[in-house]
């Protein structure tokens, strides 16, 4: 989509109730065949979600045709299909800070609320509200990332990533069991990970377990990784290490898988 202007009819169940489902993707070196793209991973992803809504796929050729179009111009797509088969792509810039938050790392705020919950978090459907509104709060506490928690308090993933925890040589990530969306980087990392003989852990992330941990990050596919050096949880506040030499080996493994 090369317009800034939209135009759909009142009433499209995509409009109405969020019934799309989409994903967002970075293209490196302009060329959706590039293996940290994973075009086809993204592509399997979506086509799970339609799947399992019973909605029909879309060209996907037609798809692939509108993606290339748009990578000659923007680093990074959003590639949303509607219940009809229909297919929206937009294209945009990196975040503006992205370099320093990969240095120097961020702030995390915890939505300790379930007003923030993901609604079904196997999916990346267009119902982001819960997440949107999550990361609004983050932003008014001076944050730049929310923490989704379930009822017991366990840390479940970020409003827009998978998170990642160090202890004691081990990392750790949350489980998909636990409700959160099975990301396209999550897997390669856990994959890449895997071949380098260091497997995470996918044990739920309680209190005990997040104490432990000195360095803490988050990751996607467009920001990779970014360290988190300080989490806001009501009144207290917890700084981690951001260390680079961690970030440096999250980084590594994901860049290391090539399917």
């Amino acid at each position: 989509m090369l317009s800034d202007t939209l135009a759909l009819p009142y009433q499209d169940p995509g409009l109405l109730f969020g019934a799309t489902v989409f994903t967002t993707l970075r293209v490196y070196e302009h060329h959706l065949g590039h293996p940290w793209t994973a075009w086809d991973a993204h592509q399997q992803r979506l086509a799970r979600s339609l799947q399992a809504f019973q909605w029909p796929e879309p060209d996907w050729q037609r798809v692939q045709q509108g993606a290339e179009q748009l990578i000659q111009h923007y680093p990074v797509l959003r590639v949303t299909i509607f219940p009809d088969g229909r297919e929206l792509i937009v294209g945009r810039s990196l975040p503006a800070h992205l370099k320093t938050w990969q240095t120097t790392g961020i702030t995390a705020w915890v939505a300790d609320s379930a007003d923030y919950q993901r609604s079904l978090p196997g999916h990346k459907t267009g119902n982001y509200l819960g997440c949107w509104l999550a990361l609004q709060a983050a932003h008014r506490a001076n944050a730049q990332a929310a923490i989704l928690v379930n009822r017991y308090g366990h840390w479940l993933e970020t409003s827009t990533g998978n998170l990642w925890g160090w202890a004691d040589g081990q990392w750790y990530t949350p489980p998909l069991a636990g409700g959160i969306l099975p990301g396209t980087l999550r897997s390669r990392l856990i994959q890449g990970l895997q071949g380098h003989h260091q497997a995470p852990d996918t044990g739920a992330w309680d209190a005990d377990r997040i104490a432990q941990f000195t360095y803490l990050a988050y990751t996607n596919s467009v920001i990779e990784v970014i360290p988190i050096h300080t989490v806001l949880q009501g009144t207290a506040s917890v700084n981690y290490n951001p260390e680079k030499g961690k970030t440096q080996q999250l980084t590594k493994a994901w860049q290391t898988v090539t399917a």
